[in-house]
């Protein structure tokens, strides 16, 4: 039993030293020429303007991505996969349903996540803890 009580304790410091180092990369990358910030937290930059139709909340749509966590760790990619993803918009995370929201066909855009919205206390690689602030790089390609 003790064994587990440490681990929770472990796992809450380090979700607590994922959300202070999130809170000050943010703070950092939000005054980078090019980054845009919402109220709800999320800053994205587009690397590539689309001119295609912007997708809707109840919209299929095809997109390539890759996930990150500030460190560089990766945890989700498409592009190595050689295949991209069908999603439903309003089945995502909040940053990307903003995001994806705003965003038209055609576009890629670099997405930097608060764990607010993006998996909150959720771990995403064995070793990451929760809290983490996170990196997509998202190309929509099409609505379907």
């Amino acid at each position: 039993m003790a064994k587990s009580n440490k681990k929770v304790k472990w796992n809450k410091e380090l979700a607590d030293r994922n959300l202070k180092a999130g809170k000050v990369f943010l703070a950092d990358n939000g005054l980078r020429e090019g980054v845009i910030s919402n109220i709800s937290g999320l800053q994205y930059e587009i690397l590539d303007e689309g001119k295609g139709t912007i997708p809707e909340i109840r919209s299929q749509i095809l997109c390539h991505y890759k996930g990150y966590l500030i460190d560089g760790t990766v945890f989700d990619d498409s592009y190595k996969r050689g295949q991209p993803e069908v999603f439903y918009v309003y089945e995502l995370i909040p940053a990307w349903i903003e995001a994806l929201t705003l965003m038209p066909v055609g576009s890629k855009w670099k997405l930097y996540v608060p764990p607010h919205i993006g998996y909150g206390l959720e771990p995403l690689t064995q070793d990451s803890g929760g809290n983490c602030t996170l990196i997509f790089e998202i190309e929509l390609i099409r609505i379907i």
